[in-house]
């Protein structure tokens, strides 16, 4: 398993080994032995997928206000998406600093987002599944967005978006909101 940092602290790209023969392939997505090593979570309470039917649909971006921050393993199990994620921590280097990857089912990968950053997505091809862990369980009265074209983010999405929610087009843009304090 590869575990490489990305530019916001405490968030790593991690590609399982994949093992493939006659049958197809395997790969050890999650173990708490190599987790902890690297001091990672390795205690989830939740898993949650999104489904998605159309190329160029958006969600996000989303996170959970304390006390309820939560840490996401975020891992698309069929198609290819773009993922997006922010810091949104008080006092982190990388505060307001957004963070992108290309996530595709065929290379396995995943992304570990720390707490108090908000996440999204942008599907980049057609019929695209996610599965995510979660560290805390979903509250809906702490959950909160930002818009998903702040332009003070930087974010390059790479499509025209299709699909959008009510919900996700009326977030704030990331000066409204108040930091994440830890």
């Amino acid at each position: 398993m590869k575990i490489e940092p990305l530019s916001i602290v405490g968030a790593f790209k991690i590609t399982p080994k994949k093992i493939s023969d006659s049958r197809g392939a395997f790969s050890r997505l999650v173990c708490a032995d190599v987790f902890g090593q690297h001091g990672l979570n390795t205690n989830w309470v939740q898993m949650n997928t999104s489904q998605n039917s159309e190329k160029g649909t958006v969600r996000g971006l989303h996170y959970q206000r304390p006390p309820h921050v939560e840490i996401k393993l975020v891992r698309c199990v069929r198609g290819k998406v773009f993922d997006v994620f922010v810091d949104l921590r008080k006092g982190s280097s990388s505060f307001g600093t957004a963070c992108s990857l290309t996530l595709d089912s065929d290379a396995f990968e995943m992304v570990y987002i720390p707490q108090g950053c908000a996440h999204g997505f942008q599907t980049l091809t057609d019929d695209v599944e996610l599965h995510y862990l979660h560290s805390e369980f979903y509250t809906p009265e702490y959950e909160s967005g930002i818009q998903l074209n702040d332009p003070a983010l930087d974010i390059n999405w790479p499509l025209q978006f299709t699909v959008i929610s009510e919900k996700d087009e009326t977030h704030p843009m990331m000066n409204r909101i108040e930091p994440i304090i830890l």
